[in-house]
């Protein structure tokens, strides 16, 4: 969830150490065999989800949501070609979400806020995901997820014993209620509608077992009348935020070839800290129509090297060596991004938290740092935000003729 948690990571790596001592823990069911990942299902729900091994399926989606987009418009009188497609993808970063939130808010005052036809979200972009998808409507809820939650409504913690007996060193219950308050069938009717127009809400997970991502059609989720639908949607949310060994992991039960089975999912971050499309999706050469499309990434986080004196000791180490993995993934991530844009001529666009920004920043989800990120981000983008046009360390047109 967070690019930045060394405390949470320090306690998830002593549980990680302790679990080699033998100890007994939770139990669970068989995990879906190799041979059978690709098939597994959710009950009711089938076709919901994608892994990156199955891309002609997300390729086959966008082309149908093409369709659905022209006899919307075709019903709303629209004639000629198709207006642009603006993509939005919201990243990880913890309580550095408070930076997303409040772009998107300012962006909406600022009055020029598009409407997304592909929104996105990883860990922290997963709670923001699908309000910033529904719009301008509902800013209120992000902003006031963002500026008014302390540590206690995101999580409980569990006693030190827990590394041993336990699956993660917090409960994460009170998200999970907070999902829960937030997230209901109106909500999901809401996005319903949006999917018949021919947009898409994705949110990704982490497969533990299979060591995969997975993309989660929300739009399609949230379509069904299965009465697990909306716990499905919450469980995906939440799920995407859970940070390996700080907070639960989350069981979910598939059927695979008659069999039933479980998967164990987690942080989307454990696999990547943004995600817009599967790169082995070239929309260039796809059946897609030809359009004007733009991309706008929202990195939850700082781009620059954050200078800090290290202790020597072992979780010192260990944690200041996991962090600095997620950041250098998330710059990776941005890069694989803008070389997937460009050869698709989508404009790239990116937005992250200025090196400028120092407030003291004691502990995560931090009330008064996220109120001043918002404020910080809300103030830049009602000035007109100034979107990077690459990632940083790149000079613009050095991979390829950025698209205009």
């Amino acid at each position: 969830m967070s690019s930045h948690m060394p405390s949470i990571l320090k306690v998830a790596l002593v549980a990680v150490t302790l679990v080699g001592l033998g100890c007994s823990g939770p139990v669970r069911r068989d995990a879906v065999p190799p041979a059978l990942t690709a098939k597994a299902e959710i009950p009711g729900l089938p076709g919901v989800r994608y892994r990156l091994s199955e891309s002609g399926a997300i390729a086959s989606e966008g082309l149908e949501s093409v369709k659905r987009e022209r006899a919307y418009l075709a019903s709303q009188g629209h004639t000629g070609p198709l207006p642009p497609a603006v993509f939005l993808a919201v990243s990880g970063g913890g309580d550095g979400g408070a930076f997303g939130a409040g772009l998107l808010n300012g962006w909406t005052a600022a009055g020029n806020r598009p409407q997304f036809k592909l929104v996105t979200g990883i860990s922290t972009g997963a709670l923001i995901a699908p309000f910033a998808f529904l719009g301008p409507k509902y800013d209120d809820r992000l902003k006031d997820f963002y500026t008014n939650t302390a540590p206690h409504d995101i999580a409980e913690a569990r006693s030190f014993i827990a590394a041993i007996t336990n699956d993660a060193m917090a409960d994460n219950r009170p998200l999970w209620n907070r999902v829960a308050k937030e997230v209901d069938r109106a909500l999901l009717d809401e996005i319903a509608a949006e999917y018949q127009k021919g947009r898409l809400l994705l949110i990704a997970t982490s497969d533990l077992d299979a060591r995969q991502p997975v993309i989660w059609n929300m739009t399609k989720i949230a379509s069904s009348r299965d009465p697990g639908a909306v716990d499905l949607f919450r469980t995906v949310m939440v799920t995407s935020a859970a940070i390996p060994g700080a907070f639960p992991p989350t069981l979910i039960d598939v059927e695979a070839d008659g069999g039933q089975y479980q998967e164990m999912h987690v942080d989307g971050g454990a696999m990547a800290q943004v995600f817009l499309y599967p790169p082995s999706i070239n929309i260039s050469k796809s059946k897609a129509p030809q359009r004007e499309r733009k991309a706008y990434i929202i990195r939850n986080s700082r781009l620059d090297t954050e200078w800090a004196q290290v202790e020597r000791r072992t979780l010192s180490i260990s944690a200041r060596a996991v962090t600095s993995l997620i950041a250098t993934q998330g710059v990776g991530d941005l890069y694989r991004i803008y070389a997937t844009t460009q050869r698709d001529g989508v404009a790239f666009n990116l937005a992250y938290i200025p090196s400028t920004f120092n407030e003291p920043h004691p502990h995560e989800f931090d009330t008064e740092y996220m109120r001043k990120l918002y404020d910080l981000a809300y103030g830049m983008a009602v000035k007109g935000y100034p979107w990077d046009k690459v990632p940083p360390g790149l000079a613009a047109g050095e991979l390829a003729d950025k698209p205009r």
